[in-house]
Parts: C-alpha cells; structure tokens; sequence
C-alpha cells in the first residue's frame, strides 16, 4: 500500500486497517493508540458496517488487536478507546496475548441520554498495556483545582496544601478534564470526534519525541494532528474519507473543544487542528 498523504513525520494510508497493519514491520512501533467504531450501528460512510453481530464484532476486534500487538515494540504501549461493553472483552484478548495490564483509564464525558433500565452512562474505558515493563512511562500533573469564583481551593487537603508538589496533582485513573468536541461547520459530529487533551496526555505518558505511534482508525486525524505538534513520528490508516484528516494536517480545518470540568469561565477554545512546527 502506498501512503495517501505524507509530513515530514508521518504518512497516512487509505484502506483497510487489517490489510495495511499486515505490511507493518513487526516489533516496529512504540506507542499503539487505537479507537474502533463502537459497533453501535452509526453510520460512518459507505463500506464501514456499524451493527455487526457481537461475535462478528468481536472476531475483528480479535483480529485487529492481534495485528497491533504484534507490531508493538518490547517495552511498548498500546491504548485502546471504547466503550465499556466491549473492552471488559478486549481486555481478556490483550491479557491471553501475553500483553501487561497497566491501567482502565475511567474517561468521564457524558455524550447521550439516560437509558431505561439501566445507571446512566457517562464514562469511556480507556485500556494501558504495555509490553513487558515500559520503556517510557511519564506521570503528568494537573494544576491544583481552585473556585472559579473566589480563588480559593476546591478540595481539602487535610492541612497538607503546602507539601504537595509544585507542579499539581498526580493524574489519576479517573480522567474528568477531558472536553467534548465540536467541529467547525456542524452542531454536533458526535462522540467519535477525540480530545486533543486525551490525546497529548497518552502520548506524554506513553512516548518520547521521536518514537513512532500507530493509530489504525483514523478518523478526524487528532492522533496524527497531536503526533506532529509534539514530535513524534506517526503512521495510521482510515477506510473512510481522508479528506478531512488531509484538511486539518495541512491547517486549513479546526476544531473546537468544549471547556472541561476546571475550565468554567475560559469560554470555548479554539484549536487549531494541525499547529505543526514547519508543517505550514
């Protein structure tokens, strides 16, 4: 397969994911970030089937997982987004494939309404694998969370404000600062439109500049947007339109990102989706 578009530090291929993780080196890639469709019957274009059966679904998903941790390297990572139903599944697959369990990453955005009969869903799972011991493992912080109205700190800290770290707080498992997305020209593309946040923060935790990262499932191009701005080199495929992928890395799109939780009163910020250094 021949690459579709191409930066100085990455190149996307249109097709299908399956057939093009097929020509990837083994043992190749550093960080796997990975976000299929949910199988939740949304229509995502012409040749993309949303509503398979679950064991039709699962014997992709099968085969897929099994692709990207075969290109993973030794001390590698893979990231895997979806909704809960179906990586408790996933999981069992990365565990029986000899994959080291990291982390279920708890992704608190609320994108639908309650359902009958049921508690209301409100969080994506998120999956941190690795294989064997990390080879880059950086744990961010996140700025103290302080009243928007008067300054002052929103969680009790038991006397102890003064010893903790400079920098912020360690991030935890369970992630409530990561916005929704809005894309300019629509009201709402919908949930499967990722967070830049959700995605510097992977990468800042999972990879260096210069390491190599792999996202099968193209879609809006947020991976290889947030690869090229901290400089990673970058490689992914989309069996959909690229155009759009193709758009934002050359900075002639944008998306807009709600304020999250913490964020209250900074209004919607714009984001360019592609701020690349040297790129334009």
């Amino acid at each position: 397969m021949q690459p579709t578009f191409q930066t100085d530090l990455g190149s996307l291929y249109q097709g299908d994911c399956l057939e093009w993780l097929g020509t990837v080196e083994a043992e190749s890639v550093d960080l796997v970030f990975a976000d299929p469709p949910f199988n939740l019957n949304k229509n995502y274009g012409e040749g993309i089937n949303d509503g398979l059966t679950d064991t039709d679904y699962l014997a992709w998903c099968e085969a897929w997982v099994a692709e990207c941790v075969r290109v993973v390297k030794p001390g590698g990572a893979l990231w895997l987004y979806n909704i809960p139903r179906w990586n408790v599944e996933i999981g069992h697959m990365l565990n029986a494939s000899g994959m080291m369990f990291r982390h279920w990453v708890a992704v608190d955005i609320k994108m639908s309404l309650p359902i009958q009969g049921k508690l209301y869903p409100s969080h994506y799972s998120l999956l941190y694998y690795t294989k064997g011991k990390p080879k880059t493992f950086e744990r961010p912080r996140l700025p103290i969370p302080v009243c928007r109205h008067c300054g002052g700190d929103i969680k009790d800290y038991g006397g102890h404000r003064k010893k903790l770290h400079p920098d912020g707080i360690n991030v935890s498992d369970v992630w409530t600062d990561i916005p929704p997305v809005r894309h300019r020209g629509t009201k709402n593309r919908g949930a499967n439109q990722l967070s830049e946040r959700m995605l510097e923060r992977v990468l800042t935790i999972s990879s260096d500049p210069g390491d190599l990262v792999l996202d099968p499932f193209g879609g809006s191009g947020t991976t290889f947007a947030v690869a090229e701005r901290m400089h990673r080199h970058w490689m992914g495929s989309e069996i959909g339109d690229v155009e759009p992928i193709m758009r934002r890395l050359r900075g002639e799109d944008a998306v807009y990102e709600l304020p999250g939780r913490g964020d209250a009163g900074k209004g919607v910020r714009r984001k360019a989706a592609a701020r690349v250094d040297g790129l334009f």
